[in-house]
């Protein structure tokens, strides 16, 4: 889908403790640093749906496994990311998002462009799309 994108991170195993990479700004993908939160996600919650008008997601799940769906009102793009499938997910402007919970603990973090501010994205019900959580 265009405007998604999946990118292949890094892992450091070390007996001590490992490291996990997110993002350089020499990376591809890399559209600038507003700022970076992390964000929590009961076990099957969904949060969504939500559509930013300016704001490019970068977000990249530290802990659990967490469903990922993108909406460009057409076509669903899903994915599931965790640190099994340690990738950094890539979602522009324009484009609805929703995401899932699958583990006991699910944490994600999103490394976005500009500063999040109420009046740049939009939300509405899960139910606005016809999307089917339980068959993904």
């Amino acid at each position: 889908m265009d405007g998604v994108t999946l990118y292949p991170l890094k892992q450091i195993i070390h007996p001590k403790g490992d490291i996990f990479h997110a993002m350089k700004a020499s990376d591809e993908g890399f559209s600038g640093f507003g700022e970076a939160y992390f964000s929590t996600v009961n076990k099957y919650d969904t949060k969504g749906w939500k559509k930013h008008n300016k704001m490019t997601l970068n977000l990249i799940v530290v802990m659990g496994v967490i469903e990922f769906v993108a909406h460009n009102g057409i076509d669903f793009f899903n994915t599931k990311l965790s640190k099994d499938n340690y990738q950094r997910l890539t979602i522009e402007p324009g484009l609805w998002v929703a995401f899932r919970g699958l583990s006991d603990e699910n944490k994600l973090l999103n490394l976005s462009n500009i500063e999040h501010t109420p009046s740049e994205s939009i939300s509405i019900e899960l139910d606005a799309f016809k999307y089917n959580w339980d068959n993904s």
